[in-house]
């Protein structure tokens, strides 16, 4: 399935959908993949629109048997939504899209990221021992490519995190550089002229350092970095 897929994602939708299939019974289980990161919970991978629907009730009420299942790292099962007292609101919600039992389980992962394996089933009790040892099976899978999949995010994130920094570093630069040529003054006078007219405008000082390169007719800058 790696060798067959494109991306990571291709591959974890595959997978999803290979997951959801063996825990079937008479009907379909509905599955996904949430990853939990910093202010952010994410559905990286579903057997369908179905599934991440779902998904999203369980962020709405920021609670539910994958979100514990993510956070605490322990497996969550839920035998019957009508009866479930863990999670009340979001119990009576999930229940009103027709599921009645859903399995979480969590996803091992390393650092501060969460990821939870999730299953839904409009059967009453529908996972058994055996159904939950294959979900486990599943998450171990599913392990080792949303690791790379977190730590390539990660390294682009922090990657366009540093261009920018010196992106707006080389602005102000040469914003200050304009500001002492006009004012003949000290490359200190003509920061606190830069930081004035920014609290002054109540505006980022890359801001005010851009409109005055505007000014002079000089367009996009470029950290020699680039």
């Amino acid at each position: 399935m790696v060798l067959d897929s494109r991306d990571v994602e291709e591959f974890l939708t595959k997978l999803v959908t290979v997951a959801g299939r063996s825990l079937s019974a008479d009907d379909e289980v509905l599955c996904g993949v949430t990853l939990l990161r910093a202010r952010t919970k994410t559905t990286v991978a579903s057997n369908g629109p179905e599934a991440q629907k779902l998904d999203e009730v369980q962020y709405a009420y920021d609670d539910g048997p994958c979100l514990r299942a993510a956070r605490e790292g322990s497996v969550q099962y839920v035998c019957d939504f009508d009866v479930e007292e863990r999670f009340p609101e979001y119990s009576r919600a999930i229940a009103g899209q027709g599921i009645r039992s859903a399995l979480g389980v969590p996803i091992p992962l390393e650092g501060e990221t969460k990821a939870a394996l999730n299953f839904y089933s409009p059967l009453v009790d529908a996972f058994t021992e055996d159904s939950i040892a294959d979900a486990r099976a599943f998450a171990e899978e599913v392990s080792a490519s949303l690791r790379l999949a977190v730590r390539i995010a990660e390294l682009t994130e922090s990657s366009a995190d540093m261009r920018a920094a010196m992106q707006s570093r080389t602005t102000i630069d040469l914003a200050v550089g304009v500001i002492m040529g006009q004012n003949r003054c000290s490359q200190d006078a003509a920061m606190s002229i830069l930081k004035a007219a920014s609290s002054a405008r109540n505006i980022k000082l890359r801001d005010v350092a851009a409109s005055v390169l505007q000014s002079l007719g000089q367009g996009p800058v470029k950290s020699h970095f680039q």
